[in-house]
């Protein structure tokens, strides 16, 4: 359903903050705050991310369509959000991925660099809560959404942290790698849980895993390719951040930003094109692209186009440019 509510915003910071604060849980945060990290902190902190973002959000996005909770009736609540409402409510995946996300750097980084335990454990903790008391506000979930949403990601969380290294080995040097991170997440997205009515938990659930597959495909031909791990030391956490460094950090990403972007839109015409063709609809019909033989391949063929052109071109890009 629509959200018809009116309402009358009396409050013009909390309600910025948490409109702000609940983008940090969707695609444009995913996507340029995850390869900002490759391209200008470190390697090795993107992968653990990935992999656990990826795995998070699976488990969360199908964990909501088995339970089937419906969200908050409005009203009582004022929903400020349209697409998502025709999703299912528990658990919360703004949660569940603000708080891998978050802690997965804090943890990754803290014995790598130079910073205070205390201001990385509480940095993780506010982006985290911000994020949860986004949901709240904007009417999307209910308390129990949230804190079932946070609860499992830490579970999640504690579970993966012990096998980080064996599994980042694996995907850096078994010969199955680019095999496997294709296979299983398509199969994965093939037989997601099917519904009585549309969903964009699919399609989503596509995009992320399509994203994850790609990067990791990436990394394991870097690895393949002795390619130089580059890290931007003085851009790190414990370096001063000079102009210089400013500006290659702000030129890394802008170029790679763009090429992203671009990669995104050029696959995706095309892999509508051809499916078009295939299945005989016109790319502009949402109804035939919501169609499990449709969106699936476009958005995995796409996402995972832009997770290799991320962390495989772009940094030759980012060599042949001299922003190394």
């Amino acid at each position: 359903q629509s959200c018809t509510q009116k309402y009358i915003v009396k409050n013009y910071f909390y309600y910025y903050l948490f409109k702000f604060s609940a983008a940090l849980g969707e695609e444009i945060f995913y996507i340029t705050f995850l390869p900002f990290t490759y391209w200008n902190i470190d390697h090795s902190v993107s992968r653990r991310m990935i992999i656990v973002w990826s795995i998070v959000m699976y488990i969360g996005q199908v964990s909501k369509d088995i339970l089937k909770w419906p969200r908050p009736l409005s009203p009582p609540v004022v929903k400020l959000e349209m697409r998502t409402n025709a999703e299912y409510g528990m658990p919360s995946t703004h949660a569940m991925a603000a708080t891998a996300i978050s802690f997965s750097f804090f943890i990754a980084t803290i014995n790598l660099y130079k910073y205070p335990f205390e201001l990385g454990l509480v940095a993780a903790f506010v982006f985290s809560t911000l994020v949860c008391l986004s949901r709240l506000y904007t009417g999307m979930h209910t308390v129990l959404d949230v804190i079932g949403g946070a609860l499992i990601s830490a579970v999640l969380l504690v579970l993966l942290y012990p096998a980080w290294d064996t599994i980042d080995h694996l995907l850096l040097t078994s010969p199955f790698c680019p095999l496997f991170s294709i296979v299983v997440p398509l199969a994965l997205c093939y037989n997601y849980p099917k519904l009585d009515y549309y969903s964009p938990t699919r399609g989503d659930t596509t995009t992320i895993l399509g994203a994850a597959a790609g990067a990791t495909v990436g990394f394991w031909l870097n690895n393949q390719c002795a390619a130089p791990a580059y890290t931007g030391k003085s851009a790190q956490p414990g370096f001063p951040l000079t102009s210089s460094t400013v500006v290659f950090v702000l030129a890394r990403f802008s170029v790679g930003i763009l090429v992203v972007l671009l990669t995104r839109w050029v696959t995706k015409s095309a892999v509508l094109g051809m499916l078009g063709h295939r299945y005989r609809f016109p790319i502009r019909d949402l109804e035939a692209r919501r169609r499990l033989e449709v969106e699936v391949p476009y958005k995995f063929v796409t996402y995972s186009s832009v997770g290799l052109m991320a962390t495989v071109v772009v940094p030759r890009l980012h060599e042949l440019l001299g922003l190394m």
